[in-house]
C-alpha cells in the first residue's frame, strides 16, 4: 500500500530472489488512497486463490486512510501466511507447534545462520534484545523450543550489559544503532544482528551510512561468529520467505488433489414411508451457501450473498478459469410424459448427489428456476422430490433472487413503450416529436447513443442534430407501427387466465386509442430467452436491441432499439445475467438459472449457467442439465438452438422413463392430475409396457440421432414390479441405449442412482459424435420438415395460410436462416396429445410461425396452447402457509 522507497526495495529484492529459483512472485500494488476494506477485499481474493501459495503484506502500509495493521495481518489465511505474522501462526509458535506453523522469517533466518555456524542450541544460554511480534518474541519462542535456555531484553532492561555477557548465543533486534558494546558480548559468543539504522557519514554520497544495533568492529573481536549490517541477515530473511512459499506448495499438494473439490457431504437420513417433500426439505439443515462457494473453488469476490443459502456468481469467473478444461456434459430428458411428469428434475439432483456425495466426482446440476405459475397454480413446485431436492425448497421455488421479477418489469417496459409511442406518434407532427426526443439543453441538441444506431440502421450517416431533412426527421421520428403485426405481449408471472385476451387504452387520456392485447405468463417473455442464451451481459444487450417487437406499416422490422429501450433493459437486467447458487438435499452445487418455456421457447437453463459449471467441475467432472419436456421437444432444442449458440458439446444423454408412462403409451387408460390411478398402473401388466415401449424406442433413437450415447433412467414407483422394471431396461438396451438401469433415488437419494451414474461415468468414456439435425441456412419450411419427420415421425407438415404468410415475411426481413423451436403439445410425439405411443404417417399443422429474434429462433405453433396457464378448482396455494411466529413455510410445494 502506497509508494514507500524503502518497501519497494525490500519487495523488489524478494521478487529478484524469487525469480532466481523459479518462484512466480507478483507485486499487487495498492494506491496510497487505499481503505482498509480495500486491503482486506485484496487479501481475501488471494487467500481463496489456490494458485497463490503464499503472500505477505508489506509493512508499513502507507495510506492516507486509517488500517488497522493487526486487523490486516490476521486476514491473511494461515496456511498462506508464509510471513508467519498471523495470530494463530504466533500461537502455534508459542506453543511449540513448529511443523504446523509458519515462522516469521527473519527468526527463521536467523536460526538457520545459528545452525551453519555447527554450534548446538540445545542447553545453550540465549538473549534476546526486542520484542516485538516480528522478530524479538518469535525469537525468543524459537529458540526456546529448541532447547535453549532464553531471556528477552528490551531498551528498558537495567541489567542489560550483565544479561548480554552471558549469552552464548545473543539475537539483537532493538532498532538502535550500535547500543550493544564490543565489550558486553561473551568471548566466543554467536552474535546476530538484525538492526538496520542509518547513522550520518560525510564520505558517502548520501551523506548517511547503514549501521546494526550491535557496534559490529569492536564486537567481531570477542564473537566466535558475527552477521555483518548490512548483508547478514537481511539476505537471509528473503531466503527463508522462498522457503517457506516452497513449503507451503508442498503442504498444499499434500494436502489436496489438483481438480478435486474438498468438499463437504450432507448424510439422508432416509425415512419409510417417504415423508412429503417440504418435511424432507427442513429436515436437512444446508450449508452456508458462502462454504459452498468455497468448496467449489470460487473466490469471495466471485460470490454475491442473497442471505444465507443463495448467491450469484459474478461472470468474472470465466475470464479467471478460460484455461481450464470443461467437464462431461450430461443432458437429462425423457419419455413423452403423462400429466403428471416423470420425474427428470428428480433424476438430474439424484444423479449428480450419487456422482458427489458417493462416487466424490466434482459435479454441477445446472437447473430453470420455476416460474410463481404452476408454483401456485397445478404442478407445485419444481425443485425436485423424495431425497432428490434442491434446498431450501421454499427459497427455489419462490422469489430466489428476483430475476423472474426483473424479466417481468424489463418485458412490461417495453410493453409500455410501443403503446405510448404509438400514441405520440398520432398526436404530435414530425417537429414536435423530434424536438422532444432530441431535446435542446442549454442550446444544444445532441444523439443520444441510441439514436445514433437508430440514424445508421436508416442510412443516414449524419450526427448533428440540426442537418437533418424534413424528411430524414419524419424517418426517425416515425416507427409508424402497425397495430395488427404486434406481438409484444404484457407478462405476470401469474396464472391469470382472465388476462388472456383484454382491451387497452380505455381512459379517458388515451383519446379513444385502444386496442385488443393480451397478458403471457412471465416464463414465456422474449427476454427470459434472451436470458437464457446469452454468452455476457454484452451478448444480452446485443439481443435485447434484436428483439422484433412488430412490423411497421410497410412490412419492416421494429425492434427495441427502435424504441430506445436496449440500454434500458440491460440495467434492469444486469444483476439477472448472473447464475444463482444454491445445493441438493446431499450438498452437492446447484446453479438455478433462467426458466424459458419449454413450448414456445426452448426449455434449457442458461447457456453461462453451464459454461461456468464447467469450468469449476474441471477436465473429470460433471455438469448435469435438464431439459424441459419430452426428448422430442427440450432435448431436441437442446441440441439444435442452445449447444449450436454455446458451441458446448454433450458427451451423455440421460433419458428418463417410467412404467407409468409406458403402460399410457400401450394403451392404457388416460392419467389426469389430482384423480387416482387406474387399476392398469398399478398391477402388473407387462403387455402394456411392451407395446408402450414403441415411444421409449423413438426417443432413444431421436438421441442416437445426434450422435450422443443415450444412458436410460428407469425411475422406479413403488406400484412397479421386478418384471416390468427388467421388460423396461431390455427394451432400451435391445433399442440402442449404452446402458439402461433401474433408479431408487426419490426413495434413497444419491445412493439410489449409483448404478445410473456409473453407467453416465462409463458413457461418458464412450466415443460422442455429436452432430446438429440441420444447417439454419436451409429454407424456413425445410428445417421444420426435417425436425418433423426425423424427430416426430411425421410424414409431411401443412403450413396454414397465417403460417405461409409469416415464411413470407420472415424469409423477407432476414430471419430466415434463424434456428426452429416447435411449439407443440409435450404429451404426445404428434400435434394430438391423444396419439400415444409412437405414431406415424401424421401430416404435422403449423398454424402460425412467430419470431424471436433477439433470443434467435422462430417458432411454429402446432396446434393450439396458451402460454398464460389457468388456475385450476384447487390450486396448489390452498395447502402453502406461514407460521407466524416462527416464520417458517408450511404445505405442499
Amino acid at each position: 500500500v502506497g509508494n514507500r522507497d524503502d518497501s519497494n526495495l525490500y519487495i523488489n529484492m524478494k521478487l529478484k530472489a524469487a525469480a532466481e529459483i523459479g518462484i512466480s512472485a507478483n507485486h499487487i500494488k495498492l494506491p496510497n488512497t487505499a481503505t482498509e476494506a480495500d486491503v482486506l477485499k485484496c487479501i481475501a481474493s488471494l487467500n481463496a486463490d489456490p494458485a497463490v501459495h503464499g503472500f505477505i503484506v508489506q509493512l508499513p502500509l502507507d495510506s492516507d486512510k486509517p488500517i488497522n495493521t493487526e486487523k490486516i495481518t490476521n486476514a491473511v489465511a494461515p496456511e498462506k501466511d508464509v510471513d508467519g505474522l498471523s495470530s494463530i501462526n504466533a500461537g502455534k509458535l508459542s506453543r511449540g507447534d513448529l511443523g504446523d506453523c509458519f515462522i516469521p522469517c527473519t527468526p527463521k533466518g536467523c536460526m538457520e545462520l545459528i545452525r551453519q555456524t555447527g554450534v548446538q542450541v540445545a542447553g545453550k544460554r540465549a538473549v534476546v534484545i526486542g520484542r516485538s511480534k516480528i522478530v524479538g518474541a518469535p525469537m525468543h519462542d524459537l529458540l526456546l523450543w529448541n532447547n535453549a535456555t532464553v531471556t528477552t531484553c528490551h531498551s528498558k532492561t537495567s541489567t542489560l550489559a550483565e544479561e548480554v555477557g552471558k549469552a552464548d548465543i545473543l539475537v539483537v533486534a532493538a532498532g538502535r544503532a550500535e547500543m550493544v558494546k564490543g565489550e558486553w558480548i561473551k568471548p566466543g559468543a554467536i552474535v546476530i544482528d538484525c538492526g538496520i539504522n542509518h547513522v550520518p557519514d560525510s564520505t558517502k554520497a548520501s551523506g548517511k551510512r547503514v549501521v546494526g544495533d550491535v557496534a559490529y568492529n569492536s564486537a567481531k573481536e570477542k564473537a566466535s561468529f558475527i552477521t555483518p549490517v548490512p548483508g547478514g541477515v537481511g539476505p537471509m530473511t528473503v531466503a527463508m520467505l522462498m522457503q517457506s512459499t516452497v513449503e507451503s506448495a508442498q503442504r498444499f499438494l499434500e494436502k489436496f488433489q489438483p481438480g478435486k473439490w474438498t468438499i463437504q457431504y450432507n448424510q439422508l437420513t432416509l425415512r419409510m414411508p417417504v415423508p412429503s417433500d417440504i418435511e424432507i426439505s427442513k429436515s436437512c439443515m444446508p450449508k452456508p451457501i458462502e462454504q459452498v462457494a468455497k468448496e467449489v473453488g470460487l473466490f469471495p469476490d466471485e460470490v454475491e450473498l442473497y442471505g444465507q443459502t443463495k448467491a450469484k456468481v459474478q461472470l468474472s469467473v470465466l475470464k479467471r478459469l478460460q484455461n481450464q478444461p470443461d467437464g462431461k456434459y450430461v443432458v437429462v430428458t425423457g419419455i413423452t410424459p403423462t400429466p403428471l411428469g416423470e420425474g427428470k428434475s428428480t433424476t438430474t439432483v439424484g444423479l449428480v448427489q450419487a456422482l458427489g456425495a458417493h462416487l466424490h466426482q466434482n459435479v454441477f446440476a445446472c437447473v430453470r428456476q420455476p416460474s410463481q405459475g404452476p408454483t401456485f397454480g397445478i404442478k407445485g413446485g419444481a425443485a425436485g422430490g423424495g431425497y432428490c431436492q434442491v434446498i431450501p425448497m421454499e427459497e427455489f421455488n419462490l422469489h430466489l433472487t428476483g430475476d423472474i421479477h426483473a424479466i417481468t418489469a424489463a418485458n412490461n417496459l417495453v410493453a409500455a413503450a410501443i403503446d405510448a409511442r404509438m400514441f405520440h406518434e398520432l398526436t404530435q407532427s414530425d417537429q414536435a416529436l423530434y424536438n422532444r426526443l432530441v431535446p435542446s439543453v442549454n442550446g444544444v441538441r445532441k444523439f443520444s447513443d441510441i439514436q445514433l444506431r437508430r440514424l445508421q440502421k436508416l442510412g443516414i450517416n449524419k450526427t448533428d442534430p440540426m442537418a437533418l431533412t424534413k424528411e430524414e426527421v419524419n424517418a426517425f421520428v416515425r416507427l409508424d407501427i402497425d397495430p395488427g403485426t404486434i406481438t409484444w405481449q404484457r407478462v405476470l408471472d401469474t396464472n391469470d387466465r382472465f388476462l388472456r385476451k383484454i382491451t387497452i387504452g380505455q381512459s379517458v387520456t388515451e383519446k379513444g386509442f385502444s386496442r385488443t392485447a393480451q397478458f403471457d405468463i412471465t416464463v414465456s417473455s422474449e427476454i427470459m430467452a434472451v436470458l437464457a442464451l446469452a454468452d455476457g451481459l454484452d451478448d444480452m444487450k446485443k439481443r435485447f436491441g434484436r428483439m422484433v417487437v412488430a412490423s411497421s406499416k410497410k412490412g419492416q422490422p421494429v425492434t427495441a432499439d427502435d424504441l430506445g429501450v436496449t440500454g434500458a433493459l440491460a440495467v434492469l437486467m444486469k444483476d439477472t445475467v448472473k447464475p444463482n447458487l444454491m445445493q441438493t438435499l446431499e450438498g452437492t452445487p446447484v446453479f438455478v438459472h433462467a426458466g424459458p418455456f419449454a413450448n414456445i421457447a426452448h426449455g434449457n437453463s442458461s447457456v453461462l449457467a453451464d459454461k461456468i459449471a464447467l469450468k469449476l467441475v474441471g477436465k473429470d467432472g460433471f455438469v448435469v442439465t435438464e431439459a424441459g419436456f419430452g426428448a422430442d421437444i427440450g432435448m431436441e432444442k437442446f441440441f439444435n438452438i442452445k449447444c449450436r449458440y454455446s458451441g458446448l458439446r454433450p458427451h451423455v444423454v440421460v433419458l428418463v422413463a417410467t412404467v407409468r408412462a409406458l403402460k399410457m403409451h400401450g394403451g392404457g387408460p388416460a392419467v389426469t392430475a389430482g384423480v387416482p390411478l387406474p387399476k392398469e398402473y398399478t398391477e402388473e401388466n407387462l403387455q402394456l409396457v411392451a407395446k408402450g415401449c414403441s415411444n421409449l424406442n423413438k426417443q432413444i433413437q431421436n438421441a442416437r440421432m445426434f450422435g450422443v450415447p443415450v444412458v436410460v433412467a428407469v425411475n422406479a414407483f413403488k406400484t412397479d414390479t421386478k418384471a416390468e422394471l427388467a421388460l423396461v431396461v431390455q427394451h432400451a438396451k435391445e433399442a440402442g441405449a449404452f446402458d439402461a438401469v433401474e433408479c431408487t433415488h426419490w426413495a434413497e437419494g444419491g445412493k439410489g442412482a449409483l448404478a445410473l451414474a456409473r453407467a453416465v461415468q462409463r458413457a461418458s468414456q464412450a466415443p460422442s459424435n455429436f452432430k446438429l439435425l440441420y444447417n439454419v441456412e436451409l429454407p424456413i419450411v425445410d428445417k421444420i420438415r426435417l425436425i418433423a419427420q426425423q424427430v416426430y415421425g411425421a410424414r409431411d407438415i401443412e403450413l396454414l395460410p397465417e403460417a405461409q404468410e409469416k415464411v413470407a415475411l420472415y424469409t423477407k426481413q432476414g430471419f430466415g436462416n434463424l434456428p426452429i423451436c416447435m411449439a407443440k403439445t409435450h404429451l404426445s410425439l404428434s400435434h394430438d396429445p391423444e396419439q400415444k405411443g409412437a405414431p406415424t404417417g401424421f401430416v404435422l399443422p403449423i398454424r402460425d410461425i412467430r419470431a424471436s429474434v433477439g433470443a434467435g429462433f422462430l417458432y411454429p405453433l402446432v396446434g393450439t396452447m396458451s402460454t398464460m396457464p389457468g388456475l385450476p378448482t384447487r390450486p396448489c396455494f390452498y395447502d402453502i402457509d406461514l407460521d407466524p411466529v416462527s416464520g417458517e413455510v408450511n404445505g405442499l410445494f
